[in-house]
């Protein structure tokens, strides 16, 4: 049940919300290779090039316009020194563009495309000079900063309860109990998952998927668990993989507590955590064994719906139209998703028909559009 505040489908989904994007604004998605207006940093995207179209930018807020030209969907991120990422759109089809809005402080950082959305990516240097004032000077946006971090803080801390219990329960043998407890566990993940995959190399440590892996890649996390429960039904070798998860899980607490947020991470993460529902949880893709994406999709939602709220002060004030939007397509999605409650959780998703994961797509579709708005009104 939803405890804090309560797409093809398949590959229509991916489409459709491909041209909306993951931590991007999307006044351009869809548009052709080479729409991007005067000012923004085009970036030309392939299978083998990532060409940005200026090395050097003044600090502040820049908008990135990537077109995606090659045959693999890609990815566009900024990195600050340690793989940092301060910004990030994933999922980005081929033949599209879409944008990113970042705030950047002076300072050295680097561009990367990830073609087929694996690996360290192409990458390409960026300076950023000059000073600017931070977003964070708006009292307004300062605050709603201050309360997301405390809504992090209240989700990472029962992480770690719950993360905790699952890692006991695998060590222990006991499958019936960690199946139970995996969905459940994620569920905190999930949520926090925007402020998580800043930090480099643990988001893929902790939730990679067996499709996610590059050549040589080690696979730890989550769903090497998942499968062992599900397809092996023996985690008696998982001993290590299980303490490696909770260690990774301690050290993005902490780093997440801890992290200097602007009011744009908020605004991209409340998109992103849209694209996660539809192109992990609408597809089955995510929990491809247990077949628990409704937990997810639920606390994807509920995380947006949090990023939101910590900014809607700002939002009445600069679009109140917005905001009755928001409120209507968020109540949509919700409605859309509590059909499928089953006991204290949900139902699985292969128990779904196609007609209702589409319904549950077009829901995230209606409510994705209105979120890819909120960046551009925070960064003006």
């Amino acid at each position: 049940m939803r405890t804090a505040i309560h797409l093809s489908f398949g590959a229509l989904a991916l489409a459709t919300l491909a041209a909306c994007g993951s931590g991007t604004t999307d006044a351009s998605a869809g548009a052709p290779a080479g729409s991007a207006a005067p000012g923004k940093v085009t970036v030309a995207a392939s299978d083998t090039e990532c060409k940005v179209g200026a090395s050097e930018v003044v600090a502040g807020t820049t908008t990135f316009s990537i077109t995606n030209g090659g045959s693999k969907v890609t990815e566009f991120y900024v990195y600050a020194p340690g793989d940092r990422v301060m910004a990030e759109v994933e999922n980005i089809v081929p033949g599209l563009t879409r944008e990113l809005i970042a705030e950047l402080p002076a300072g050295a950082y680097e561009t990367a495309c990830k073609p087929g959305m694996v690996g360290k990516g192409i990458r390409n240097a960026l300076k950023v000079t000059g000073e600017h004032k931070a977003l964070t000077s708006d009292a307004k946006l300062a605050e709603a900063v201050t309360g997301y971090k405390r809504y992090i803080k209240s989700q990472s801390d029962t992480l770690l309860v719950k993360t905790q219990e699952f890692v006991d329960a695998v060590k222990a043998g006991k499958v019936d109990e960690a199946k139970e407890l995996y969905p459940i566990s994620r569920t905190y993940w999930e949520r926090i998952e925007p402020v998580a995959e800043i930090f480099g190399d643990l988001d893929p440590a902790i939730d990679a998927r067996e499709a996610d892996l590059a050549e040589g890649e080690e696979w730890t996390g989550f769903h090497r668990i998942e499968k062992d429960l599900w397809i092996k039904k023996d985690v008696g070798k998982d001993g290590p993989i299980a303490d490696k998860l909770i260690a990774d899980i301690k050290t993005i607490v902490q780093k997440s507590n801890a992290a200097e947020l602007t009011p744009l991470n908020l605004a991209n993460g409340a998109k992103e955590l849209l694209d996660e529902v539809a192109t992990g949880k609408i597809t089955g893709e995510e929990d491809i064994w247990s077949h628990t994406d409704l937990w997810d999709f639920d606390a994807n939602l509920e995380g947006s719906k949090a990023a939101v709220q910590a900014l809607r002060p700002v939002l009445e004030e600069r679009a109140p139209d917005l905001v009755k939007t928001l409120d209507e397509k968020f109540a949509a999605a919700e409605a859309a998703l509590d059909r499928h409650q089953k006991g204290d959780g949900w139902q699985l998703h292969d128990e779904l028909s196609k007609a209702e994961l589409k319904a549950l797509s077009d829901a995230i579709n209606a409510l994705a559009e209105p979120i890819s708005k909120i960046a551009p009104v925070i960064a003006k």
